[in-house]
């Protein structure tokens, strides 16, 4: 029986969402067998749940345009709407008469409903819809345990995936695009009009300088990382003083390369010492499928505590010292390098990520949900899946979630993964002359030393807004009564 391609001789429509890429893209692979392609991408206005947080905004701006650049290459513009995409959707097949609709799944529950009420409305009406795979190794709701439930444990969610990592090649991008006549007069918004990046003040400099959004910087940052800092990557990624990370949270994020495309580039990458180094990255990039497994089949895992425990956890509302740590004003320097490094570049290094998280929920005993909620808006790569488990690990309330005694001493920390004092000089630059035997301490240093370093407790960076070992007593305490409750 002969395949119908009728469809074929229509034009298709590929929805563009968290997929802002020309490679590897099956909706576009299967769009691009069609007479003519229109691509678009919707500024949803309803059904999305969370908004983008401001960072991400500016990010969606410079990708988007990449794109758009890429497809005008190809042959065939893209549209930008903003409303509801079900509406808009429908407007823009009768505009163009395409046959068919096509995207890449998105796994964020606020999405789910909306795409499978779509689907079934365009097939009842005849016309094909189709989603695919991409974003992600695996499909959530489809990988279990051996007793049919989802994973809740790291190792063995990664164990079972990792076998089968190998199995889906990447696609190569079309080699061109058919646009239908007149696209260029199809109703399509601007960028401009969607304001989604920052003016008064415009607070985006550093992030400008440290990124390069689109799909091609996504690749040459993956280049960059393979060649040049994939070699010792198992001891320096702890290092936040040096580059050694790959930096492609936020291409990955905003899907401007995918996670069968890295793996695929890891494995035709030789470096000496590369095979513990792999494995390493490996399961980095397995803890963010992990953490897209938790969301898929706990969609609420960025407002409920995974641990049911944690709902009487007695946090404390202290606007004063939320905002000391918001602004790196703690008082401990590697708190505050962390704390600047993203408001100044939309990013933080992980090590660094888990001593901030730690000592807001529990230094301060502020809730996690806070802590995200600035994640949220100041990540170039906050995406509701490891923003929200991650928070969850490190408060101790989500799956697979770090001991409540674990209660990271920024001090130490400072000195064991900054032991020179150059990610604090960097970041807190009134600290840049004090000798590494106190960078992490600058209250202990004596009063000429203090001096010497043109340094004024109090005056030209603060005293330690807690003690250590009351703040640790205070958590050890708060934790040990929601144990006692349950």
């Amino acid at each position: 029986m002969e395949r119908d391609t009728s469809h074929l001789q229509d034009p298709a429509i590929v929805w563009f969402r968290n997929d802002l890429r020309i490679g590897d893209n099956e909706a576009l692979v299967a769009a691009s067998q069609h007479c003519a392609v229109v691509p678009v991408y919707i500024w949803q206005t309803v059904g999305t749940g969370r908004a983008l947080g401001a960072a991400r905004q500016w990010w969606l701006h410079h990708s988007l345009a990449s794109l758009s650049n890429d497809l005008e290459r190809l042959g065939a513009p893209l549209v930008l709407l903003s409303g509801n995409p079900s509406d808009l959707i429908f407007d823009l097949i009768k505009t163009t008469g395409a046959s068919a609709v096509y995207w890449n799944r998105g796994y964020n529950p606020a999405y789910l409903e909306a795409d499978s009420a779509l689907k079934a409305e365009l097939q009842a009406q005849g016309l094909i819809a189709e989603s695919f795979a991409g974003q992600l190794l695996h499909e959530p709701t489809k990988l279990c345990t051996g007793s049919g439930t989802p994973y809740k444990v790291y190792s063995p969610f990664w164990r079972a995936l990792e076998p089968d990592v190998e199995d889906r090649l990447p696609r190569q991008a079309p080699e061109s695009l058919t646009p239908i006549p007149g696209s260029s007069t199809l109703p399509s918004e601007t960028l401009e009009t969607w304001r989604l990046l920052p003016t008064k003040p415009d607070w985006s400099g550093g992030m400008a300088g440290s990124w390069t959004p689109g799909e091609a910087g996504a690749h040459d940052r993956l280049a960059d990382f393979l060649e040049d800092r994939m070699q010792g990557y198992t001891d320096r990624r702890d290092i936040p003083g040096v580059d050694a990370t790959s930096g492609l949270s936020p291409h990955l994020a905003s899907g401007e390369i995918t996670p069968a495309q890295i793996f695929e580039a890891l494995k035709n990458t030789e470096t000496d010492g590369a095979p513990a180094d792999r494995t390493k990255f490996r399961k980095e990039i397995g803890w963010r499928e992990f953490a897209w497994h938790l969301l898929a089949n706990n969609p609420a895992l960025p407002e409920k505590n995974h641990n049911s425990k944690f709902d009487n956890f007695p946090w404390l509302n202290d606007s004063r010292a939320l905002k000391a740590w918001q602004k790196g004003l703690t008082g401990y320097p590697v708190v505050d390098a962390g704390m600047r490094q993203l408001w100044q570049t939309g990013w933080m290094h992980n090590r660094v990520r888990m001593i901030v998280a730690s000592f807001l929920t529990k230094h301060l005993l502020i809730d996690w949900r806070t802590g995200e909620d600035w994640f949220w808006d100041t990540l170039v790569d906050a995406d509701p899946a490891s923003n929200a488990a991650s928070w969850q690990w490190v408060a101790g309330s989500g799956a697979d979630a770090a001991p409540y005694f674990r209660i990271f001493n920024p001090v130490l920390q400072g000195e064991r993964f900054d032991a020179e004092g150059d990610y604090v000089r960097r970041f807190v630059p009134e600290l840049a002359q004090m000798p590494k035997k106190f960078i992490h301490k600058p209250w202990a240093a004596p009063e000429p030393v203090l001096a010497t370093a043109n340094v004024r407790l109090g005056d030209t960076y603060p005293h330690p807004i807690v003690d250590h070992k009351l703040a640790r007593d205070r958590a050890l305490a708060a934790y040990q009564q929601i144990k006692e409750v349950a």
